[in-house]
């Protein structure tokens, strides 16, 4: 009954929904085909919407978290390297300039050293901290908007700010990751599939195929720079600063940042260079948010008014 209702007199926040939903599968549907995962995004997403005035609030609030993952996969649409050169040997030999260090009598670049010397705590440890990239920005969402509303959209904008910010980048300077220079050379070679790189050990001990399936799945290969999963936890740590959070709380994020920011190079999946550029993307999106956007009137009354549709 409340269906029929919110369809004989929809709200603009319901047409929206709609519209949402239709051009989520619309864009799905022109990049590749619409799969059973789709309809179950789509089935949830308005599921949550209609189903009760709290769930409603919560997939509201989350749709910040929705367009971002569609942004992501519209990659696909259209690559970067069709707009750009691909920075394949630049990038590698910059890495080797400034990071790199003499081993065995050669100058090698820290991934090629991590290439030739892990081991299995490492490859846990890592496949461990890389496997959250995702799952803690989101587990830190949740306790966000469950405490503290404006938080939770300060956090949440600030997070799809920084990757438009990195998504731009990506066109601007497609660049290829360590792994792709390991495989293929200096050598551009289109169309190739997402790689596990050095995660690749992690799903062999483990006998489950969870980086491979994740991989598999990678929008665009030559997004390597920055690296947005090194930018991430930057953001978390910064607003869980904000929030006055107990300090244990803050060490454990402290420490997961600099994990990542090792798995990055250990894993073979970004140069050190990537990580500071993703680093450095983090810093403008929160200067940006905090500094310019925030003393725009009428973004402070979107905000407000956002804030009141989820609470």
């Amino acid at each position: 009954m409340k269906i029929v209702k919110y369809i004989k007199s929809p709200s603009r926040v319901t047409i929206f929904v709609i519209l949402f939903s239709t051009l989520y599968l619309a864009g799905v549907a022109v990049l590749t085909n619409v799969k059973v995962e789709h309809w179950v995004i789509i089935g949830m997403y308005n599921l949550c919407y209609f189903m009760n005035p709290k769930t409603r609030k919560i997939i509201l609030a989350f749709t910040i978290f929705v367009v971002f993952a569609l942004l992501y996969d519209l990659m696909k649409l259209y690559p970067n390297y069709l707009m750009n050169h691909v920075d394949i040997s630049s990038l590698y030999h910059f890495e080797k300039n400034i990071f790199g260090f003499s081993y065995h009598n050669q100058l090698v670049t820290p991934n090629e050293f991590f290439a030739t010397n892990h081991n299995t705590i490492l490859d846990i440890l890592t496949g461990l901290f890389y496997i959250n990239w995702i799952p803690v920005p989101l587990a830190f969402a949740l306790w966000s908007y469950m405490r503290n509303k404006e938080l939770f959209l300060h956090f949440s904008l600030t997070f799809f700010l920084v990757n438009v910010i990195g998504f731009c980048i990506y066109y601007i300077h497609p660049a290829a990751p360590p792994w792709y220079v390991n495989l293929y050379g200096f050598q551009l070679h289109l169309n190739v599939p997402g790689n596990t790189a050095g995660l690749a050990r992690f799903d062999e001990f483990f006998h489950i195929p969870v980086f491979n399936s994740i991989y598999a799945r990678n929008s665009n290969v030559f997004a390597a720079m920055p690296s947005l999963h090194c930018a991430y936890p930057v953001i978390v740590l910064f607003y869980a600063l904000k929030s006055k959070i107990s300090w244990r709380v803050n060490g454990l994020l402290g420490v997961f940042m600099a994990g990542i920011w090792f798995s990055a190079v250990y894993s073979g999946h970004h140069y050190v260079t990537d990580v500071i550029a993703g680093i450095f993307c983090a810093g403008l999106g929160i200067l940006l948010f905090q500094k310019i956007l925030l003393k725009i009137p009428k973004f402070q009354k979107w905000i407000s008014k956002y804030k009141l549709l989820i609470s």
